[in-house]
């Protein structure tokens, strides 16, 4: 869904370059191509926004109607023997003087109105029904638990709610009656594209699993290496029987130039803004975003979880999951499915869910309940 809507405004600039190059030899080619993707792209923009918000990555059977407009556009724009010739030159002059959306002349089999009225009504009303979505799934209490997913879908519907409305500026500006340039909305576009590139250049993590990156949330942790200016020889481990146990403490605590105080006082303060806030359910959960949080290396925030605390990163925050995971079982049992409320106390697929479970209480769910264990820990 969203390499379609970068592919019908790459369409969009090939037009334009090809008017303004002179190519126009290949502009019927290049406007039957595009144009069902035109039609496409504000569907497009809405099943990504449902679906991401819905967490699917398949469309229904039913929302595969949302691309009739599209067919009918591939029906439009296909050359139909015995059907009569198009005025290329026309329509050159007519998108080179005004732009797309005020092409008047006949541009395919149905009445030219299906052209220049169809695509903004399609904008419009896709635009309303993505912002209907936000509310009516109350994205922001949804995913408030994923901060890069809520500023990630969020930032994209502001960008393409921009780009349509602007869009659609100069039509609303010619039904008035009001002159414009169009050469006008052409720069101004490009400065909000400039614009939002360097926003993106100083905030990639916006698109940090979504466009830029793609991720595996459920990876393994690897392993933090320790800087090669801090590593020091590790004692042979045959030794270390005659070595009590402070003194090897100290020698980890200077290895990580941290004090046993600070280490004391870092293991506090991780496990008060985890539980405070309540991090463990952003299925999303990455080590590196702890540390950011409480502004510690990332191996000094490895090494407390590990040493201090006695478990890894995983680990310990799955333990936070199925405690929560136990504490609204008997609350909504009756209302959803073990699966659903395993995924609102952030874990990101069913078998990790069963995993960690079975890890943290020695048996799947089922049997736990069975057996009548205690379902309200807190």
């Amino acid at each position: 869904m969203l390499a379609s809507l970068f592919f019908s405004r790459f369409g969009q600039i090939s037009t334009s370059l090809v008017i303004k190059s002179g190519y126009e030899s290949t502009l019927s080619v290049i406007f039957q191509i595009f144009t069902p993707l035109y039609f496409a792209a504000p569907a497009c923009l809405y099943l990504y926004i449902t679906g991401f918000i819905d967490n699917r990555n398949k469309l229904t059977k039913v929302e595969l109607l949302h691309f009739l407009p599209a067919l009918l556009a591939i029906i439009h724009v296909f050359p139909w023997p015995g059907s009569k010739a198009l005025d290329w030159n026309l329509i050159t002059a007519q998108l080179r003087e005004s732009g797309y959306l005020f092409l008047r002349a006949k541009s395919g089999l149905f009445p030219a109105y299906f052209h220049y009225a169809g695509r903004p009504i399609l904008s419009l009303v896709y635009l309303v029904l993505s912002w209907h979505a936000i509310l009516k799934f109350k994205i922001n209490n949804q995913v408030s638990h994923d901060n890069h997913g809520r500023n990630w879908i969020i930032f994209l519907l502001k960008v393409a709610t921009f780009f349509q409305l602007a869009g659609l500026i100069p039509l609303i500006l010619n039904f008035l009656n009001i002159s414009f340039y169009h050469s006008f909305f052409i720069i101004l576009n490009c400065i909000v594209l400039l614009t939002i590139l360097t926003y993106a250049l100083h905030r990639p993590n916006i698109f940090y699993g979504y466009l830029l990156v793609a991720i595996d949330w459920d990876k393994k942790e690897p392993p933090i290496k320790e800087p090669a200016l801090v590593k020091e020889k590790i004692p042979d481990p045959a030794l270390l029987t005659t070595v009590n146990e402070p003194v090897i403490k100290a020698h980890v605590q200077k290895k990580l130039n941290l004090s046993p105080e600070q280490t004391s006082n870092y293991a506090v303060l991780i496990r008060d803004i985890m539980e405070r806030e309540q991090l463990y359910l952003q299925p999303g959960l990455q080590i590196i975003d702890l540390a950011t949080r409480i502004n510690i290396p990332v191996h000094h925030c490895s090494h407390i979880i590990n040493n201090h605390i006695g478990k890894n990163f995983r680990d310990w925050i799955n333990g936070y999951r199925v405690e929560y995971f136990l504490r609204q079982y008997p609350l909504q049992s009756d209302k959803i499915t073990i699966e659903a409320i395993a995924q609102e106390s952030g874990f990101k697929s069913q078998a990790t869910f069963y995993n960690a479970f079975k890890k943290e209480k020695g048996v799947m769910p089922t049997v736990y309940f069975s057996q009548g264990s205690n379902t309200n820990p807190g």
